[in-house]
């Protein structure tokens, strides 16, 4: 993983150790996203080009399926979620 973990799973209280294994699978697919994509846009050998994008998409449907699973054990996830998409609508709109 690309981005340094950002807390000590040994600190955790038992109850958070799911939601913070679900942060940090999230994260680790983002960092791959990303580290994917950017080599897609320094390669210059299509084939090697569409495998990375390719991978990078099946990469964000990880990050849905971590996303969905935390969503499952953080009710104040979901709440700031809706939250900051109302914010965001306030602010487009």
């Amino acid at each position: 993983m690309l981005a340094k973990i950002p807390v000590e799973i040994k600190d955790l209280t038992k109850e958070d150790v799911n939601k913070e294994a679900l942060r940090l699978a999230v994260i680790a697919e983002l960092d791959a996203i990303n580290l994917y994509e950017q080599l897609a846009s320094m390669v210059d050998n299509e084939g090697i080009k569409k495998i990375l994008l390719e991978v990078a998409k099946e990469e964000k449907t990880h990050v849905g399926e971590f996303l969905a699973l935390l969503l499952k054990f953080d009710e104040e996830q979901v709440k700031e979620l809706k939250k900051g998409e109302g914010e965001v609508k306030e602010v487009l709109e």
